[in-house]
């Protein structure tokens, strides 16, 4: 049953509606609160505000929830691929058999390499951090791919979700100064991007099943979030109604920084810090506890979740079956189980819920693979891509207006101009 809210100001009662989302988080509809007294809400960060209504990611912090269009993420991390993942947040259900080989088919079709793409990527310096080269050339590829016909939209959103892995490999073989060998058609998607990475030119590679199946589950794992720094990035410049190249490329940016994306390398610069200043676990776990020091454990907590990440719990199964397939032995590795230990036990970080995260674990996974540390983020991409995509039709499915948040200006009141003379 619907209600309304009622706010007073200036001794003025004014009455504004509510209503509740399908999993019962209660909104108050503020839409029309300036139009009817004079004022806007002030909110930084926007951490509660709820920006639009959508239809594909349910989050419960407090619980521990975490669900895609009604399904667990602990029964789609075990029993399905990323592909049939990404279908199920484009389109809103999960697909048949044929409705997944036809979606698997013409990704594959437009795995093939656009040169001129190609040769663009290599002219840019290997000093460059990767996610500012995808980001460009995803935002170069409505130069060469229509964006206003119909059905373009959904073609462009499967060539994405073909390319994005494309321009990881052309940057990660030009840091080798490798070529980019053929793909394997005969392999999925995720032992594809396996293969293309790291099969030397001229020799066999075999993909081993538990890399990729714990690969398969990082994407997964990083498909949606509900209405995060990238996603929010994603949906507000598609509200403009820029392409969907333009929007994943503002998107990919956002993703970039320290705050976001980048905190599963942040996890790995760290350990690596510990490492060479003599590996001293207890030092730092020292440190930890102790607020004066200035030292902060990446990789632990979370914003949103107040007492476990569900996806943390499900990519630790897949980093220790990764570490125990790979027999990697690495100091840096050594140290991160070290400080896992400690998480999970001392009681400390227990109190305080500072348990590892996602982004912990993923930046094992990723180190005990080879994948270079400053690609780390372009990893987090490829997985959240499916669900940029989603969230961006469904704005436009929606008919959403324009993103146009109010400020409260705090500057100077209007003052007369000084001549350059006497100022």
């Amino acid at each position: 049953m619907s209600q309304n809210s009622v706010i007073n100001l200036d001794g003025q009662s004014f009455e504004l509606p509510t209503f509740v989302g399908s999993e019962n988080e209660k909104a108050i509809d503020v839409a029309k609160l300036r139009d009817l007294s004079g004022y806007v809400t002030y909110d930084p960060g926007y951490k509660n505000t709820g920006a639009t209504k959508s239809a594909i990611t349910y989050l419960d912090g407090e619980e521990g929830i975490l669900r895609y269009r009604g399904y667990s993420i602990e029964e789609l991390a075990d029993k399905s691929t990323f592909l049939e993942v990404a279908y199920l947040l484009i389109h809103g259900e999960l697909p048949t058999k044929s409705q997944l080989d036809s979606f698997e088919s013409e990704i594959k079709q437009y795995t093939i390499s656009n040169e001129v793409l190609k040769k663009i990527a290599d002219t840019i310096p290997n000093s460059v951090h990767p996610m500012a080269e995808i980001a460009g050339l995803v935002g170069l590829m409505s130069a060469f791919h229509s964006t206003e016909e119909a059905g373009d939209d959904e073609k462009n959103m499967m060539r994405l979700i073909a390319t994005l892995p494309m321009m990881a490999i052309w940057n990660y073989k030009k840091g080798l100064g490798q070529e980019v060998n053929l793909a394997d058609t005969s392999l999925d998607y995720c032992s594809t991007f396996l293969q293309l990475m790291f099969a030397k030119p001229g020799e066999a590679y075999t993909v081993d099943p538990v890399v990729s199946k714990a690969l398969n589950k990082l994407l997964i794992l990083h498909a949606d979030h509900e209405q995060n720094c990238s996603t929010s990035t994603v949906r507000l410049v598609g509200s403009s109604h820029a392409n969907v190249f333009a929007s994943v490329s503002a998107g990919i940016q956002a993703l970039s920084g320290p705050l976001h994306g980048g905190a599963n390398q942040e996890v790995i610069e760290m350990l690596e810090a510990i490492k060479a200043d003599g590996g001293d676990t207890d030092k730092y776990i020292a440190m930890a506890k102790d607020k004066a020091s200035g030292f902060r454990l990446m990789g632990f907590g979370h914003r949103v979740y107040k007492n476990f990440d569900p996806r943390a719990k499900i990519i630790k199964k897949a980093a220790d079956d990764v570490l125990k397939a790979l027999g990697v032995n690495d100091p840096v590795l050594s140290i991160a189980q070290h400080l896992e230990e400690a998480a999970l036990h001392d009681d400390y970080f227990v109190a305080r819920k500072l348990y590892p995260n996602v982004d912990f674990y993923s930046g094992i996974i990723y180190r005990a693979l080879g994948i270079p540390t400053n690609m780390f983020t372009v990893m987090f991409a490829i997985g959240r891509l499916p669900g940029w995509l989603a969230q961006w039709k469904e704005l436009k499915t929606n008919k959403e207006p324009i993103g146009r948040p109010r400020q409260i200006y705090t500057g100077y009141t209007s003052r007369a101009f000084v001549d350059i003379a006497n100022r």
